[in-house]
């Protein structure tokens, strides 16, 4: 069995080694997060549209999609620590590659390659996370290790808007890539090796528990869920300069704001998910859609917008943890990898996707002031699927509820 050093429980802190994967979600969150503060300067310098430039995202999001279960397998009987290290080695190499790059298929490309790590980083550095703390902290451990991803937003975003404002947008990728070195420093120096299994879990089994209906239907709820934050975080930057009337110079200010909320509402999801689980889940989905929903009346008002853009990071992190949380529940026993960066797969498969959405809603539809109200309608449909997976579980059609801050022991 796995051993790594747990947390005090009366104490109430944290291994210090948690937080060496909270600076490896860090520099993975600036490379999903900082091209949304590029987008016109990148669409400008390169000669393509603000959707062409959007569909960095959605490039980014499919390349984990496929990276997240295709690394985990290559890389399953490999020592955790020396996976995480080998990702962020990629994660350098792969931003250097977009800060070079030519032209927009180069570039693509290298956004892609950069992807691949995404998953698997997430995916296993969760299950690692959880296996750290007591029982009825796991939800807490996986919010702290994801409010990397937070911070990404809150410091990494603004900054990298910054930089391609005033310094070109390459300077951005290049300040990644020195994240990535500094990150890979500090999760070679303070994560512990873990003793692995012997003989690890059978490939035929793991796949088994991504086939468990409940896994599949968390994996849908976060997709869908999740894709509603995408149709219109995606496309902030013009929503604020060309609907609310914000100069560019104010947008990295502004998505400042969007970083607090979720530092806020991840810290805020992962402590009611480990309370009240189900509760968590069902209430942060529709909030999340509510926020969405009634942003679209904040589009032309300035104080408006500031407000909303903040609930709305808010809102989007809260689902994470309880999101999480309920795969690896219902993945309990074999393949707690690989179903953690399933899910990490899905919910870059519904920032694909929300991206895309945004995309032909502003082209080919009813434009940049719809892409708030379409986002509540798919976060909407992923409320729907959470209860319908509640309602089979209860009605004892699927496994039993899950228990207040239960997550599986790690294999």
């Amino acid at each position: 069995m796995a051993t790594l050093p747990l947390a005090s429980a009366s104490s109430g802190r944290m291994p210090l080694a948690l937080y060496a994967l909270t600076a490896g979600s860090f520099g993975i969150g600036c490379a999903e997060f900082v091209i949304m503060g590029l987008l016109l300067q990148v669409a400008a310098d390169l000669h393509v549209s603000i959707a062409a430039a959007g569909m960095l995202v959605s490039g980014y999001a499919l390349g984990v999609f496929v990276g997240a279960p295709l690394l985990t397998l290559l890389t399953r009987r490999m020592p955790r620590k020396a996976v995480l290290i080998a990702l962020m080695v990629i994660y350098t190499i792969g931003n250097a590659a977009c800060a070079l790059a030519p032209d927009y298929t180069t570039l693509m490309a290298a956004r892609v390659l950069t992807s691949l790590t995404h998953g698997t980083f997430f995916g296993v550095g969760a299950v690692v996370a959880t296996g750290m703390v007591p029982s009825e902290r796991r939800a807490s451990a996986i919010s702290i290790m994801f409010s990397g991803l937070t911070l990404a937003t809150l410091l990494g975003m603004p900054a990298g808007a910054w930089l391609g404002l005033h310094l070109g947008w390459r300077s951005t990728f290049w300040a990644m890539t020195l994240v990535g070195i500094a990150s890979l420093a500090i999760i070679a120096a303070l994560v512990p090796s873990s003793r692995e299994d012997a003989a690890p879990v059978a490939l035929r089994d793991e796949l088994r528990t991504i086939a468990r209906p409940q896994v599949l239907l968390g994996l849908l709820m976060t997709m869908l869920g999740f894709a509603g934050v995408f149709v219109v975080i995606t496309y902030l930057q013009p929503l604020l300069t060309q609907l609310t009337g914000f100069g560019e110079g104010a947008v990295s200010p502004i998505l400042l704001l969007f970083g607090g909320g979720m530092v806020v509402g991840n810290l805020l999801g992962g402590r009611f998910a480990d309370r009240k689980p189900t509760p968590a889940l069902l209430a942060t989905l529709a909030a999340l859609a509510l926020v969405l929903g009634t942003m679209t009346f904040a589009l032309h008002s300035k104080a408006a917008m500031v407000a909303f853009v903040a609930l709305l990071g808010i809102a989007a992190f809260a689902t994470v943890s309880p999101l999480q949380l309920r795969v690896l529940h219902h993945a309990r026993g074999a393949g707690e990898n690989l179903a953690s960066s399933f899910n990490i797969a899905a919910f870059n498969l519904g920032n694909a996707l929300g991206a895309w959405l945004g995309g032909v809603v502003i082209e080919h539809g009813a434009g940049l002031g719809a892409v708030t109200w379409t986002a509540a309608l798919v976060t909407t449909a992923g409320l729907a699927v959470a209860l319908w997976s509640v309602r089979a579980e209860t009605s004892g059609s699927a496994p039993e509820p899950l228990p207040h801050g239960c997550v599986p022991e790690q294999p």
